[in-house]
């Protein structure tokens, strides 16, 4: 689950980007707001207490293994007293966020943004400066610049000091400056020293463990390992006019393939002002969760499986278990290309527990014994009653 919440929500916009004074496309939420009435936000953005454990229970109940939490936007708001800056919230939302999810078995991220469009030191983005590449373009004096890598450096020790141990930094937003000017490898090692195990992303420049593709199920799997962010509508903050929702079967898909190309899926919730998830979102997890109830072995701790072209669909693989996700309804039964068929012991209908029927394909020396170990295909038998809703998952055992 990635938490994108701050007070942009006050708003009802996304986060941050409305401050750049011009509307972008691939955000079509992000109309621009002056930037002194965004700010104002803060004085009204008072969650309720406890918001965070109804998050984390939905989290958990459909399926999520970690949580990540926008700890500071580009917006530069703290979620967080934070020591180093006057422009927080007075309440520790980072420690409510981190406990809710360590009780619900969750293991913890925290998202921090590297740019801080607030801080003056930034230097912090002014009304009508003439749109974001102007604002990037712009730099600070180097005593100005000290003076903020100091502070953000303070906020990152703080996030990694205060709250136990720290799973995930997700940084973003370091396409603004040069791996030396974020003094990216002092960052680093200060990260490893105080938290060994934290993964970090892919967007601290010149760094990462793992990458992070926005918005989309790469159609190539990059070489490492990697987690897809994606958002339920077309927004990442609280915007209760986006009513654009990716269906829940899509959502299922999208969780089967990317689990089918050996990643991640790092689904996008957006709480409101008073820390209430929308309707639509928390309907589309409670799909999730009956989904996941039924399929989640072929989701957690899998690898990916097939070659692409041995079927049509997604498949995942624990030892030697292979999983069949079948995106489409099929006429009858489906084929499995590229199989040592004698080595198939058992062919199963995963949410049930049934057992299906099958029938090899050999080539006719193959059949009379002559080869050892024939490769071939295998018909599986699909029965109507089979037939999930969303995504129906066969398992071959091998």
């Amino acid at each position: 689950m990635f938490v994108h919440w701050g007070l942009a929500s006050v708003h009802g916009c996304e986060l941050s980007w409305p401050l750049i004074g011009t509307a972008m496309p691939a955000l079509p939420s992000s109309q621009p707001i002056a930037v002194d009435d965004y700010y104002a936000a803060a004085e009204k953005f008072r969650p309720e207490p406890g918001s965070s454990r109804a998050w984390m229970r939905e989290a958990s109940a459909a399926g999520m293994t970690y949580a990540v939490l926008t700890t500071k936007h580009h917006e530069g708001y703290a979620l967080w007293p934070s020591a180093h800056t006057d422009f927080h919230h007075d309440r520790d939302l980072v420690a409510e966020f981190a406990d809710a999810a360590r009780d619900e078995g969750l293991r913890v991220g925290f998202y921090f943004s590297l740019p801080d469009w607030h801080d003056p030191d930034y230097p912090a983005m002014q009304q009508g400066e003439g749109g974001y590449v102007a604002h990037v373009l712009r730099r600070s004096s180097p005593e100005a610049w000290a003076r903020f890598l100091d502070r953000m450096f303070g906020q990152v020790r703080e996030l990694l000091t205060n709250y136990g141990a720290v799973d995930v930094l997700w940084f973003d937003g370091g396409w603004e400056r040069t791996a030396d000017e974020w003094r990216a490898d002092e960052l680093r090692a200060m990260i490893r020293e105080l938290q060994p195990g934290c993964l970090v992303n892919d967007r601290l420049p010149g760094h990462g463990d793992f990458d992070t593709p926005e918005q989309l199920v790469p159609a190539v799997p990059p070489a490492r390992a990697w987690e897809t962010c994606l958002t339920m509508n077309r927004s990442w903050g609280y915007v209760p006019d986006d009513h654009d929702y990716k269906s829940p079967t899509s959502l299922v898909h999208s969780v089967c393939e990317v689990a089918g190309r050996g990643g991640n899926l790092l689904l996008n919730v957006s709480p409101g002002p008073d820390g209430q998830l929308p309707a639509e979102q928390i309907s589309r997890l409670s799909a999730l969760g009956t989904w996941m109830s039924a399929h989640a072995e072929a989701i957690h701790g899998t690898a990916a499986g097939l070659e692409p072209w041995q079927f049509y669909g997604p498949t995942t693989r624990s030892g030697d278990r292979v999983y069949l996700h079948l995106l489409a309804r099929p006429y009858e039964s489906v084929t499995v290309r590229g199989v040592r068929v004698r080595r198939v012991r058992a062919v199963t209908h995963v949410a049930s527990g049934t057992p299906l029927g099958w029938q090899p394909r050999l080539a006719a020396a193959d059949e009379l014994g002559l080869a050892g170990d024939p490769v071939g295909e295998i018909v599986v038998e699909v029965p109507d009653e089979c037939i999930d809703d969303h995504a129906t998952v066969i398992a071959l055992d091998l």
